[in-house]
């Protein structure tokens, strides 16, 4: 069976194994006071174009947007995002779990606007009834979104200003950030992240690492006794030098990049195919993710070989399907869905 359910059905990359293999007699501290991670956060400040960020290694996604989130909101403030956020879909209730609201938006593409985050914070503060209400404190977004697409650089600009001037933080989840950073659709590169949210992170778990997010806080308010919070939260990794060498590797010579670059050729030849043979697509996307309509009797078929991750029945005879490419995805595999198709 050949999957394309997601992007982290592999291990993790050759090198990565092979220096944890090589370092796995040395004694380190823990808890992330090794010289792996020290490497890594240097590695990822120079890469960001920032020595002020704080780097802090944490072991998976949900872990992550979970101790994030907690450590800015206060009991009384919400975090906003579109209906299809990770948080909100994907998370088992874990923001809820702290006692935040999630306070949703509808999209057609999986992005949020300037707009709709100023009509939010506008109908709470022009309210008589505010204080009976939870306070929208801070947006979420994923970059590329749970629906593939990207944000421009004009748009996380609007985005953050419409944050600032209503005294919102902003949190960018980048599990997928490589793969959106490469595509032909943007125009954002990763030092300009930090000028443009408060806090955000660099995925590994779907990138090439075995497991763990890199987050960079940027905004000073946020940076105190964070790793309280990562405590706390579960998210702290006893034998921290796993994740420091992890993270030094993908970002040694760019192989983070270059492991991105190689999932979303791939699934631009993928989307290619499917344009040429007449198949509709859920949504434009140029990462590594493509959302594909599909008929009922086809899917049916494909998955004596393949499988997909169902997204949802167009109708009783349609369905979409994402189809996913990997730092792993290899060209035969590709041509054989395609052949298939």
């Amino acid at each position: 069976m050949i999957r394309f359910d997601c992007d982290y059905l592999e291990g993790a990359h050759p090198k990565i194994l092979k220096r944890i293999v090589e370092s796995n007699f040395e004694q380190t501290p823990g808890y992330s006071n090794d010289e792996y991670t020290k490497y890594a956060v240097a590695k990822i400040k120079r890469m960001c174009k920032n020595e002020d960020i704080d780097v802090h290694i944490l072991v998976g996604g949900t872990q992550t947007n979970l101790t994030v989130i907690s450590s800015i909101l206060r009991p009384y403030q919400a975090v906003l995002c579109v209906e299809t956020g990770h948080i909100n879909v994907h998370e088992t209730g874990a923001i809820e779990s702290c006692g935040h609201k999630i306070l949703t938006v509808k999209s057609e593409d999986g992005k949020i606007t300037a707009e709709q985050i100023e009509m939010i914070a506008k109908n709470h503060n022009d309210s008589d009834m505010s204080m009976h209400m939870v306070m929208p404190k801070l947006v979420f977004i994923s970059l590329p979104t749970e629906c593939g697409t990207n944000y421009t650089k004009k748009e996380l600009e609007d985005i953050y200003k419409t944050c600032r001037e209503n005294n919102m933080y902003l949190y960018i989840d980048g599990a997928r950030l490589g793969y959106g950073l490469v595509a032909k659709d943007t125009d954002l590169k990763i030092e300009d992240i930090p000028n443009l949210c408060d806090v955000f992170y660099i995925g590994g778990t779907k990138q090439g690492a075995l497991f763990g997010e890199a987050v960079v806080i940027v905004n000073d308010e946020l940076k105190k006794d964070f790793r309280y919070n990562i405590k706390q939260k579960g998210a702290m990794l006893a034998k921290g030098r796993l994740l420091g060498i992890q993270f030094d590797t993908l970002m040694n010579n760019e192989l983070y990049f270059t492991l991105s670059r190689h999932a979303v050729n791939l699934a631009m030849k993928i989307k290619e195919a499917l344009l040429e043979k007449g198949y509709k697509l859920l949504y434009d996307s140029y990462t590594n993710q493509q959302f594909v309509i599909v008929p009922n009797n086809k899917l049916k078929e494909l998955n004596k070989e393949f499988t997909f991750f169902k997204v949802k029945d167009i109708d009783k005879n349609n369905i979409a399907i994402r189809i996913c490419t990997s730092w792993a995805t290899t060209e035969e595999n590709v041509d054989k869905l395609i052949t298939k198709l």
